[in-house]
């Protein structure tokens, strides 16, 4: 074996190639450390420059962002499993604020509060981001909201419509078809042009999948975001999740597009934020929310609007949703928001078991937007379609107690009771703005007074396929024009009636 030998010219050369081009340099790296740790928040020291909401990187790839800047740490909140956190482990500052990727590579994805996809189908490819966090458009930057957003829903869109731009409030007792109504809002956007966002916040993610393989199965996919923050996720991403939801809209509305936003729902949000401010020991006020509570909302909400023409004219419309419990609106939350909000649907559990689905209380919604946002044809209608509903509510009353009435206020309640169902509707079966023009026009002018109340479902089903079949000119004009040519719709209205038996003939 022969003895190895080093020759020092063949070491000198090896290193002078290896070190060809090479300087030294210096990299500078602020550093903290976790003084504290627990229940997904941790006190950090030595970031001075730290900014608000600034990501901080923890050991282990997991991400904070800064809550509390207090002038001798800093409170953290975690977005993600911190059980390995430990006090003296480094936090670096990564000098970038929490933002969300944007674009329409998102249409179609599922995706958590910081935008990593969540629905096993691969990276989404977009290079453009917005603030989680951004100033909501000033008064001059915007335009009164008159463009109508059509839900589909009989019960809103002729009596408290919505327009593009506006929030309208969801509100109710759970279990009452809350997101039924905001999934089929977004089912009903097919072809108009609306792109839309669904934010889940403390869902179970059983729900947000039937969600999901709804829209799916309606095709509406196509054009909607998810962004899930599920119950067993981390508080600070379910305080996130509207904020990422609403900078993914307003990419599209600040480039003269569409968008609707759904908060599902806002209570859990709160209640993710109070549980972070009181861990980082800020004060608590009314209902132990911190005195910010008020402020958390209405900075989101605000962001909705319809822009000026000389920004494009998009809109950002928000269906913010809150659970009540007992059916108390003036509890701390739902009064807050009601107050920042354009209008509120109010759902009731009677009405809901009942069988009044939607089960919207008519006496107790409203739209601070009104006809504003309806068509003609739908306001012209919408006004005794109210009077009808308000009497018949009135009447109702005193025929509980037997009282003898007269055979006008007979008259008037047996209206009322088609009048309530024709506005009962299936759950993912948004009407066509046309035919619910067609239909409340024939209920409220006195076409349906002598069909059975059984029988108005079925009745409304076959004057709706006789109008596509043999009117189908008359739809398209109130769909194009939004205004209804009255005497052809009443002549078409009055002949299918004299003809109709209840065996569809």
């Amino acid at each position: 074996m022969s003895e190895l030998t080093l020759d020092p010219a063949d070491v000198t050369a090896a290193l002078r190639r290896n070190l060809d081009g090479w300087e030294p340099s210096v990299e500078a790296e602020t550093v903290g450390y976790v003084t504290a740790v627990g229940d997904g928040v941790a006190t950090v020291s030595g970031l001075p420059g730290a900014m608000a909401s600034e990501l901080l990187e923890f050991p282990d790839g997991l991400i904070g962002a800064t809550f509390n800047l207090d002038p001798g740490e800093i409170g953290a909140v975690l977005m993600g499993e911190s059980s390995h956190i430990e006090e003296g482990d480094e936090v670096r500052s990564t000098g970038r604020v929490l933002s969300v990727p944007v674009g329409d590579a998102l249409l179609g994805r599922i995706v958590d509060s910081l935008g990593y996809p969540i629905d096993g189908k691969g990276p989404i490819n977009t290079s453009e981001s917005r603030l989680l966090e951004t100033q909501a458009p000033s008064v001059v930057q915007r335009q009164p909201v008159k463009e109508p957003l059509q839900t589909g829903i009989k019960a809103i869109d002729a009596l408290t419509p919505i327009g593009r731009g506006q929030r309208q409030l969801i509100i109710g007792d759970r279990q009452t078809g809350k997101t039924a109504i905001v999934v089929d809002t977004i089912i009903n956007q097919a072809g108009a042009g609306v792109k839309c966002i669904y934010v889940a916040i403390g869902q179970k993610n059983s729900t947000v999948a039937g969600v999901a393989s709804v829209l799916e199965k309606a095709g509406a996919m196509e054009y909607t975001v998810i962004v899930n923050a599920s119950a067993a996720d981390a508080a600070a991403l379910q305080m996130y999740a509207p904020y990422a939801g609403s900078a993914i809209g307003q990419y599209w509305m600040y480039k003269g597009e569409h968008a609707l936003v759904v908060f599902d729902d806002l209570s859990k949000q709160a209640v993710a934020y109070r549980e972070l401010s009181l861990l980082l020991r800020r004060p608590p006020g009314r209902e132990a929310y911190p005195g910010d509570i008020f402020y958390l909302h209405s900075r989101l909400l605000e962001r909705a609007a319809k822009l000026s023409d000389e920004l494009g004219g998009g809109s950002l419309t928000a269906l913010p949703i809150i659970e009540t419990k007992a059916n108390d609106v003036s509890a701390y939350i739902p009064t807050n928001v009601i107050s920042i909000t354009d209008g509120q649907i109010y759902l009731e559990a009677d009405l809901f078991y009942s069988g009044l689905r939607p089960a919207i209380n008519a006496g107790q919604s409203v739209s601070r937007v009104g006809g504003n946002a309806q068509i003609k044809a739908m306001k012209d209608i919408a006004g005794p379609l109210r009077l009808n509903l308000a009497q018949f509510r009135e009447l109702e009353a005193f025929a509980e107690f037997g009282s003898e009435l007269d055979a006008t206020s007979l008259a008037q309640l047996e209206r009322g009771r088609r009048v309530v169902e024709v506005l009962k509707q299936g759950q993912f079966e948004p009407v066509p703005i046309a035919e619910q023009v067609v239909v409340i026009f024939a209920v409220t002018t006195g076409y349906m007074d002598g069909i059975e109340v059984s029988q108005i479902a079925q009745f409304e089903a076959d004057l709706v396929d006789h109008m596509r079949t043999r009117h189908n000119s008359l739809l398209d004009e109130i769909a194009e024009t939004g205004r209804m040519d009255v005497n052809a719709v009443a002549a078409a209205v009055e002949a299918f009636a004299e003809s109709w038996t209840s065996d569809g003939t």
